[in-house]
């Protein structure tokens, strides 16, 4: 019988995931070479290499990319284990690991986080930020319980729960506030500053405006702060949703504008995987969402 402990194949998934034996040991808390003294038992255990040892980063061998994908499995069961005891108590009570794209995450966890708390008193929220492809990823892993993103992310896995709608608006410089907004078509002749790629809020705003990501001229920027202040500076204009205005433009020499009908929009929804115990406490979080936003 072979003896793998949980903590064996936790630590190996935190290797293959950074790729580096100390960044692995950071994010496991523990000393670099307490976990590499654990991979080397388990590779001892399995009676063959796990990891290529040397240069900067750690690569896994062919046998060993064959065991992370069942040690995921084993782990991801694990958790959802943890979360059917959890699931068996009245409230939802223990680590709850949130996620949320960084075009939502600053407006809305301020409203949603003192309601959850007063909610779920048991509960401890866990709250990452990143951007919507490591937020699925990190989901079909079993490292977050729940996201929230714009829809659709058409996951076969993932149930997606709606809150939402939300309207995108126009800003330009102060100093065009009494200029009529420009329409679709006049966008493609101003300076239209936007996201850096990966994130989904730029790829709708080119939606909207029909231009091809590779053919337009403009600046990108890392945060939503960064394109309103470059906009307050008469660099350009952008799109930012509407929940983001009264934190974003109250210190900025900027004006807004909405769009005619039919406006830009985006649909916010919840995502968890199907399987998830807890489902019932993750769609009463949905609601929350809701009437907080």
């Amino acid at each position: 019988m072979i003896n793998l402990t949980l903590k064996q194949l936790r630590y190996f998934e935190a290797l293959a995931r950074h790729n580096h034996f100390g960044r692995a040991a950071e994010a496991s808390a523990i000393s670099q070479p307490a976990l590499s003294m654990q991979i080397k038992d388990l590779e001892t255990t399995l009676g063959t290499a796990l990891v290529e040892r040397g240069g900067r980063q750690v690569r896994l061998t062919g046998f060993g990319e064959d065991v992370l994908l069942r040690a995921r499995g084993i782990l991801r069961a694990v958790d959802e284990l943890s979360d059917m005891a959890r699931q068996s108590g009245e409230r939802l009570s223990g680590r709850l690991r949130l996620g949320v794209i960084p075009t939502i995450a600053p407006y809305l966890l301020p409203k949603v986080l003192p309601v959850f708390s007063r909610d779920f008193p048991q509960a401890d929220i866990h709250v990452r930020e990143t951007l919507t492809p490591t937020l699925l990823r990190e989901l079909s892993e079993g490292r977050l319980d729940a996201a929230i993103l714009a829809l659709p992310v058409s996951e076969p896995s993932l149930h997606e729960m709606p809150l939402f709608d939300e309207a995108f608006v126009l800003v330009r410089p102060k100093s065009e506030r009494m200029s009529p907004a420009p329409d679709i078509d006049a966008l493609h002749n101003i300076r239209l500053l936007l996201l850096e790629e990966g994130h989904c809020f730029r790829d709708q705003a080119l939606s909207f405006c029909n231009i091809p990501s590779m053919a337009r001229d403009g600046l990108d920027g890392s945060s939503l702060t960064t394109l309103v202040q470059m906009v307050s500076a008469g660099i350009g204009a952008t799109l930012i949703p509407e929940m983001a205005v009264p934190v974003e433009t109250r210190s900025a020499k900027v004006t807004i504008s909405r769009f005619a009908p039919p406006e830009p929009s985006r649909r916010v929804g919840m995502v968890w995987r199907k399987t998830s115990p807890l489902a019932a406490d993750l769609t009463e979080l949905a609601a929350i969402v809701q009437r907080a936003a």
